[in-house]
């Protein structure tokens, strides 16, 4: 088997080594995110529904860009929502501005019930440039 392609944002791959997983794997022209959360610097839960969402994008962003991505190159995205009712207006909101052209990635969004103390998680599959 290869190696495995780590890809890591700036200044947060202690994080993920303290939860021993990676931000993303490049495998030949593809990425596959891990799960983004709306983390503060220290990995803590941002208390407010909004800013955790907001932040989730943002880190999820940085992921991206780490593997010389944007939010464009994004073909299939999963969002785990711990109300999903009550909490669909603001992630549409957060994520027009995202996804806000068509055509739109591929969604799927899942209820959960339990997301280690988030209220919101969003992985992606995106197609990485060529240089």
């Amino acid at each position: 088997m290869t190696r495995r392609d780590a890809i890591f944002p700036a200044q947060r791959q202690a994080l993920y080594e303290i939860n021993r997983y990676s931000a993303a794997i490049r495998s030949g022209d593809l990425l596959f995110v891990s799960g983004q959360v709306g983390s503060r610097e220290d990995g803590s839960p941002e208390p407010e529904f909004d800013r955790q969402v907001q932040l989730a994008f943002d880190n999820l962003a940085a992921v991206l860009a780490a593997a010389g991505c944007t939010f464009d190159d994004v073909v299939d995205v999963t969002t785990f929502h711990t109300d999903p009712e009550r909490q669909f207006d603001t992630v549409s909101a957060v994520r027009m501005k995202a996804f806000g052209e068509p055509p739109y990635p591929n969604w799927t969004a899942v209820g959960v019930n339990w997301l280690a103390g988030f209220d919101f998680e969003i992985k992606v599959v995106a197609r990485i440039p060529q240089s």
